[in-house]
């Protein structure tokens, strides 16, 4: 059997879109970027070689199960079970036997990833089969415990949609006016940051980015930090990563 390393390249398989998951201030719970530990779970001589990783469309799903099924081309089985987002619509669930029996590997597999809340997300666990069959019972709770496993070794982190903001402001007020921003902020007095200031000849522009896309609350903070002088313009929004 080959050296657990994880496998490095991309492979085929599914479809998604981008990262910008729902535009809602709910965080969600996803793996972080990047490579993330293989888990090898060894029952009555099979080794059940579990990873995951990040997928934010079907695309990358596929893609990394291609990579695993290429990484390991002599296993018996490359079982499969991912939770993609799909933009207006419900989240893509898939899973895959593998010549498994069926329902013993992908569903269960899937079952496992559901119950753990976490989002664009793909598992493969490949198995390279030790002589000494394991029932319908044992092949259950041998995918199981290797998805459970690899997941609870993974990075996390946390999706979160922050809305971004513009406000001009006098260039003879705008030092003042960003740097209260920013103590208040630091203080946990609201939840509105400073991203950044554009100087003009006359006016600077705050980039700014709050939790909520209501203007009530960033409205009301300009509004008693420049006596009623500057108003916040949305500039849309963006989903960010937050360590777990």
């Amino acid at each position: 059997m080959p050296a657990s390393s994880a496998p490095s390249s991309t492979g085929p398989a599914v479809s998604h879109d981008s990262p910008d998951i729902p535009d809602s201030p709910d965080p969600q719970l996803t793996l972080a970027r990047g490579d993330q530990p293989e888990i090898d779970l060894e029952i009555k001589r099979s080794h059940f070689l579990a990873r995951a990783q990040r997928a934010d469309c079907e695309e990358e799903a596929r893609a990394f199960i291609a990579a695993v099924r290429s990484r390991y081309p002599d296993a018996r089985h490359h079982c499969s079970a991912y939770i993609v987002p799909s933009p207006g619509a419900l989240p893509i669930e898939r899973s895959s036997d593998d010549g498994e029996p069926s329902g013993t590997a992908g569903q269960p597999m899937l079952e496992t990833l559901r119950s753990t809340g976490l989002t664009a997300t793909a598992v493969v666990v490949t198995r390279y089969f030790g002589g000494t069959l394991l029932g319908t019972g044992g092949l259950v709770r041998a995918y199981s415990e290797a998805t459970t496993r690899v997941l609870a070794a993974a990075k996390r982190v946390r999706l979160t949609t922050r809305y971004l903001w513009e406000a001009q402001i006098p260039v003879a007020d705008a030092g003042r006016v960003e740097a209260e921003l920013r103590a208040a902020s630091e203080r946990g007095a609201h939840d509105l940051s400073v991203e950044d200031t554009t100087w003009g000849a006359t006016h600077a522009v705050l980039a700014l980015t709050t939790d909520s896309p209501d203007a009530t609350r960033i409205t009301e903070i300009l509004a008693a930090i420049t006596a009623g002088g500057a108003a916040p313009r949305s500039a849309g929004h963006r989903v960010v990563e937050l360590p777990a």
